[in-house]
């Protein structure tokens, strides 16, 4: 609000008024929120009439009260193009994104380079959007006006801007290590890893012939989805509160377990972390990956590492089954479960010797060697209960097969065809191929009863009891879940960039975006879940009414939540423009 001066020269004197300026698609227009009358009318009153009243617009700027009423038209009509509706939960993201210092990180990357577009108004947009909104960068940039923010940039901007966030991509994940070390503490000596990976709707691969240029390649593989489509893999690092360290990616037909250890390495040089002890499900568990890990690397070199794997009972050999269901050594003590609940606890390890072998330093030869691990096997009644439940209704598919071996493939088959006997597919259309006598599998049946309900953990941390074993291991489901996150809230996949540099910067934006939401968990105490939070937020909106006043319609536990962390008030049902740009320019993105 300001002091409007207006001469009339009919009456040869100068009207006051109180005048209050707002935008509407982009355009100025004024509202005079109170008539003064004329200024000749105060100078017997004050000793400067202007003064006086500048002072009132300047102490009511400050206060910026709502006013009792705000005068509507209702025959107002939209104008043909407009967005009137706008997001305000970003705020909240916004917060955390200060309090990590990405702006700062990449406020120092562009003073290195020549670019007219701001790196850091590009990346908030597309870790914004992919929080709330996910969708294409496309998109993004296409629905920018939904925040309160200005992002001056073009699309074309967008898609420059990322070779320069997968060029920085390292060097962010380490300055967030240790705004996070900072912010929330962070227990770097263990750390969860695990693999996944992501499809692109492609109908080929990239050749090694014609993509040379191209380290990571969208290849055919193991596909955690069971699609035939190219994928490209994930391999992620994470802290034992959930909240990521590090990421790396790698060709879709390359092997997990061998792609481990060189991001281990390169996360503890980087980060200066003397020893990691990595947890990982049995798909890692290889003799390599405990050796080094455990004793010494290729070149023979000591290492100080250690791990806590997964152990399957079923792949193992003849005297580690045989120990598992000796009834000696067994004890059975009483845990909680999540809802306070006591449950009963039945376990039993052993130091043990075990002979593997490994790689020589030229990657040709394998060489015995000898390491020393705790081996723990458990027992839990409702993990026997799933497992069979699991097996039967494989094994009900398997016998519909048997009966009608038309209506299934090799894909369609998938969970059930190691039940039966003879059974084999084409490689050129993957159906099942016709002459041989199909039948269950009994004997396989059976020896899978045997096991339900048991579960090994190997570590090379000799000293830790049963229980800090488990415990330990537990954790791991925390990394499944961010997986779940980035793949089904956050929508990665499916990926709609094709370049190496774009397609790494995408997950850059996703891995960020996931550290944020884990980092937001933790300063309000995870008590709520990461789809109540994405869906409050996304829902935290306002449209505009008139005179820069803006209309809020949603409130729930969540805002109520962060309204206590963060000290801000979002109980208004209405807001003037000011007040809102006060909430959502924290630390001014």
């Amino acid at each position: 609000m300001y002091l409007k001066k207006s001469f009339n020269k009919k009456r040869n004197k100068t009207q006051l008024s109180f005048v209050q300026g707002y935008r509407i698609d982009g355009k100025v227009k004024h509202k005079v929120i109170q008539n003064l009358g004329y200024l000749e009318d105060y100078l017997d009153k004050y000793e400067d009439p202007i003064a006086y009243f500048q002072q009132i617009a300047k102490e009511w700027n400050a206060k910026q009260d709502v006013p009792d009423t705000i005068e509507v038209k209702l025959s107002q009509k939209l104008p043909d193009q407009c967005t009137n509706r706008k997001n305000l939960g970003y705020a909240i993201i916004k917060i955390i994104y200060a309090k990590l210092q990405i702006r700062e990180f990449l406020q120092n990357k562009q003073r290195q380079i020549s670019v007219e577009y701001n790196l850091n108004s590009i990346f908030s947009l597309l870790l914004f959007n992919r929080f709330l909104f996910p969708s294409s960068k496309k998109n993004a940039y296409e629905t920018k006006d939904r925040f309160f923010d200005t992002f001056d940039f073009s699309l074309d901007d967008v898609y420059r801007a990322l070779g320069y966030f997968n060029k920085y991509s390292q060097e962010l994940q380490k300055h967030l290590h240790h705004r996070v070390s900072s912010l929330i503490g962070r227990e770097s000596e263990k750390a969860y890893y695990d693999v996944t990976n992501y499809y692109f709707e492609i109908p080929y691969e990239d050749e090694d012939s014609k993509d040379t240029q191209r380290k990571v390649k969208r290849k055919k593989g193991p596909s955690k989805e069971h699609r035939k489509a190219p994928i490209i893999q994930m391999g992620l690092l994470m802290d034992t509160n959930g909240i990521p360290m590090a990421f790396h990616t790698f060709s879709g037909n390359e092997s997990e377990k061998t792609n481990m250890l060189p991001e281990i390495q390169r996360v503890k040089k980087d980060y200066e972390i003397d020893r990691i002890i990595v947890v990982a499900d049995r798909g890692l568990n290889t003799s390599d990956n405990t050796s080094i890990l455990s004793g010494t690397n290729a070149s023979d070199e000591k290492n100080n590492d250690g791990y806590v794997y997964g152990q399957s009972i079923r792949g193992a050999d003849a005297e580690f089954k045989k120990w598992v269901l000796e009834p000696d050594g067994y004890v059975t003590t009483m845990e909680k479960n999540k809802d306070g609940e006591d449950i009963p606890f039945k376990h039993k390890s052993r130091l043990y010797a075990k002979e593997i072998t490994k790689k020589d330093a030229n990657g040709v030869r394998r060489l015995k060697m000898t390491i020393y691990q705790k081996q723990m096997v458990y027992y839990s009644e409702k993990y026997a209960k799933k497992q069979k439940y699991e097996r039967e209704k494989a094994v009900m598919k398997a016998k519909d097969l048997i009966k009608n071996p038309a209506n299934y493939t090799k894909a369609t088959s998938y969970g059930c065809a190691a039940y039966i006997n003879n059974i084999s597919f084409s490689k050129d259309t993957g159906e099942i191929v016709d002459g041989k006598k199909l039948s269950i599998n009994e004997e396989k049946i059976a020896e899978e009863a045997l096991y339900d309900g048991y579960y090994s953990i190997v570590t090379s941390e000799k000293e830790l009891s049963d229980k800090e074993i488990r415990d330990i291991y537990k954790g791991l489901w925390e990394i499944e879940e961010s997986f779940k996150i980035i793949k089904s809230e956050f929508q990665t996949r499916p990926v709609f960039v094709s370049t190496e540099e774009h397609i790494q910067a995408h997950f850059l934006i996703c891995f960020v975006t996931l550290l944020v939401m884990r980092v937001l968990e933790q300063l309000i105490g995870k008590c709520h879940t990461v789809r109540q939070i994405r869906n409050s937020l996304a829902s935290y909106s306002c449209s505009y009414l008139d005179q820069n006043y803006y209309l809020f319609d949603y409130r729930d536990d969540v805002i109520i939540t962060m309204e206590k962390t963060f000290g801000l008030d979002l109980s208004k049902k209405i807001m003037p423009l000011s007040e809102i740009k006060r909430i959502s320019m924290y630390k001014d993105i």
